[in-house]
């Protein structure tokens, strides 16, 4: 896909010009967007999205439409995830109703800022390290393990949202009025210049909107190459975050299979990232399909041995003065070495199960390419999204019926 810098410099214009209108048309009138408002925003921009891969369609041809619908809807997925995060430090920071729009708005605008540079760099390695592919992978693998684990035991939301060490230290250590201002964001008293609440809220959500980034931009880069593709998709999903996050509020919370949906998602864009690396360097086709699998179990099995002698060496060490006497860097250091100790595991593992089948014929291993088709890739997001969106509403209406049964 050859884009011609002019596309570019058009696209950002056009998009840019979209999200400044959006502003202006807000920042006259701030208020509590109605349900109407929302649904006809969000009309709008989930149609400018199909529009715009349409003509992807048309200049460039199907596969790529196909990589930007994907990576679109991937990212509006993993964003309603994050809705539950601003509504948590909205909550927490007790942002007044009629000041969130613009808090949001503010917020999502540096997180499509940090975004775009972590576009750029994130491209450049893919184009000078094709093992960085391998890092992606297992880095969204694990992250889907920890969505599914938060589902299971039932994680509180609000120990990863709020004000983190980072932000206390910022505001500890910045001139502020500790009032709400309206959306005035710097105000000058006593001659001092000060800021305001709604500065720190709109720094947390745009860091924290980078932070969710880490995992959605490597799952849209393990369905397409083009930086073109990624930017964009990102930019078309976060258009209508705001006005989601006003329309959906509390029904959130009914999206209750979200997480298990997710997971899906992510294993199985971190399981293509890998099978995609593997195939660059020629690894799938010597392997077969039986050595891939093998060279799979191997490099879990290592991970969880590590992971388990890091959990008991932290034991053993913080015996009789608790874990918290070790301190952070002790903690950091073990799980450092463990790590350490899971990937040289894992290489040496695949390095001899990569002999034994080179010994092998190609019955024996299974002719096998990791490469998967971008419709396949796109059936499984929607086929997952669907399920999920169904099983939640399923679950809803038997929860309502339980309740209404319950005050008959």
């Amino acid at each position: 896909m050859n884009i011609h810098p002019y596309t570019w410099i058009i696209t950002i214009m056009v998009l840019t010009g979209v999200l400044v209108f959006d502003a202006v048309i807000m920042g006259r009138r701030p208020h509590v967007p109605t349900t109407r408002e929302c649904v006809k925003f969000l009309g709008v921009f989930v149609g400018a999205a199909l529009l715009f891969g349409l003509g992807i369609w048309f200049f460039s041809g199907g596969r790529y439409a196909q990589e930007f619908y994907a990576g679109w809807l991937t990212e509006y997925s993993l964003s309603m995830d994050n809705l539950f995060i601003f509504l948590i430090i909205m909550e927490k920071q007790r942002v007044p109703r009629e000041l969130q729009q613009f808090a949001l708005m503010v917020g999502i605008m540096i997180g499509l800022i940090l975004r775009g540079i972590f576009i750029g760099v994130g491209a450049v390695l893919i184009q000078q390290l094709a093992w960085i592919f391998f890092i992606f992978g297992f880095y969204l693998l694990y992250t889907a393990w920890g969505v599914l684990k938060d589902f299971r035991t039932g994680a509180d939301e609000d120990e990863h949202a709020g004000e983190g060490r980072v932000m206390a230290w910022i505001k500890a250590h910045t001139p502020t009025t500790n009032t709400w201002e309206g959306d005035r964001i710097i105000v000058r008293h006593d001659g001092r210049v000060r800021f305001t609440l709604i500065f720190f809220t709109i720094l947390t959500l745009g860091s924290t909107d980078l932070m969710f980034a880490l995992d959605s931009i490597p799952a849209i880069f393990g369905l397409t190459n083009e930086a073109f593709i990624v930017f964009t998709a990102n930019v078309f999903a976060l258009m209508g975050l705001r006005q989601l996050y006003f329309l959906l509020g509390d029904l959130l919370e009914k999206l209750y299979y979200l997480p298990v949906g997710l997971f899906v998602l992510l294993g199985y864009i971190g399981a293509k990232l890998v099978l995609h690396a593997m195939n660059h360097y020629g690894y799938d086709q010597r392997l077969g399909l039986v050595g891939t699998l093998l060279t799979l179990v191997v490099a879990a099995l290592a991970v969880l041995l590590c992971w388990g002698a890091a959990r008991l060496a932290l034991r053993l060490l913080g015996r009789g003065r608790g874990e918290a006497g070790l301190g952070h860097l002790g903690r950091v250091l073990t799980w450092l070495v463990c790590g350490a100790l899971a990937l040289g595991l894992a290489v040496l593992g695949a390095m001899q199960v990569l002999r034994w089948m080179d010994g092998l014929g190609g019955r024996a291993k299974l002719s096998f390419s990791g490469e998967i088709p971008t419709m396949v890739s796109l059936g499984v997001i929607v086929v997952t999204l669907g399920t999920t969106a169904a099983v939640s509403i399923l679950k809803s209406k038997r929860d309502l019926a339980k309740v209404v049964a319950n005050l008959d």
